[in-house]
């Protein structure tokens, strides 16, 4: 997570342009995928030095994450709860079969945008936004999604595209 700046993450964010995102998808089916995976890490690193995650949770607050069984085993037993009371209590299936969020924002993010369960967190949660691994070309819609809301991804989009 970035340092914090005077104005938030939030503020300084601005969506992509429509041209822009069509030029990231066109870059990721097209370009070298070694290529890509070479220039992820550093690219991560940079827009990480710039874009604080307490200063936005745009993530936290208008998507839900999968959770999977381990996921669902792991939080179930942090909170004290039987898994089907879990289930029950936040958890709804979505239209892909996987488990979801019944409500937004996350009943985990609290009023300063920390996450009260942060480290039993869903694996999605700890990936996310996958830009520093292969998922970050391999599932493009996912990439193009998250470039429209989080300030990392498109950090590293705009990075990706300038050399």
């Amino acid at each position: 997570m970035g340092q914090s700046m005077d104005k938030s993450t939030e503020q300084l964010f601005e969506a992509p342009a429509p041209e822009l995102l069509k030029k990231l998808e066109y870059f990721l089916k097209k370009e070298d995928k070694r290529k890509i995976m070479k220039q992820l890490p550093d690219l991560h690193e940079a827009a990480f030095e710039k874009v604080n995650c307490l200063d936005c949770a745009r993530c936290c607050k208008n998507y839900s994450p999968r959770f999977k069984m381990p996921d669902i085993k792991r939080i179930s037993k942090y909170l004290r709860l039987k898994e089907m009371e879990f289930i029950d209590t936040y958890l709804s299936m979505d239209k892909d079969g996987d488990y979801v969020l019944k409500q937004k924002p996350c009943p985990f993010l609290g009023q300063d945008n920390a996450c009260s369960i942060y480290d039993h967190r869903p694996s999605d949660c700890q990936r996310f936004p996958y830009t520093d691994e292969d998922v970050f070309y391999k599932r493009i819609p996912v990439t193009m999604k998250n470039a429209e809301f989080c300030p990392a991804v498109h950090s590293v989009m705009k990075g990706l595209l300038a050399k």
